[in-house]
């Protein structure tokens, strides 16, 4: 969605990247996250996906002058639902230790 289409491509393979703030960052799928929180003990409680609209906007852009709330909103509903929140590039995921 910026145009890095040759980057997009060698991403596909990759589990590590360096992120728009130039900070080494690690890439996890949903599937090795609960993984991990199995193995811990947790089961998912509930699970979002984040910035599934606004991924594209450079992390410097001004926040919008008008239409913010409905901005939040859209995302919010967006990363709550599927397929929507699989859309998303960061997920937060809830999870409690199992009884």
């Amino acid at each position: 969605m910026r145009g890095q289409w040759a980057e997009a491509s060698s991403a596909f393979e990759a589990t590590t990247y360096v992120n728009e703030l130039g900070v080494p960052a690690s890439a996890h799928t949903f599937d090795e996250v609960t993984a991990w929180l199995d193995e811990l003990g947790l089961d998912v409680e509930a699970w979002y996906g984040v910035r599934v609209f606004t991924d594209a906007a450079p992390a410097d852009a001004p926040l919008p002058a008008h239409g913010l709330d409905a901005l939040l909103e859209a995302e919010f509903e967006a990363g709550r639902r599927d397929p929507y929140r699989q859309l998303g590039p960061q997920l937060h995921v809830l999870a409690r230790r199992r009884a």
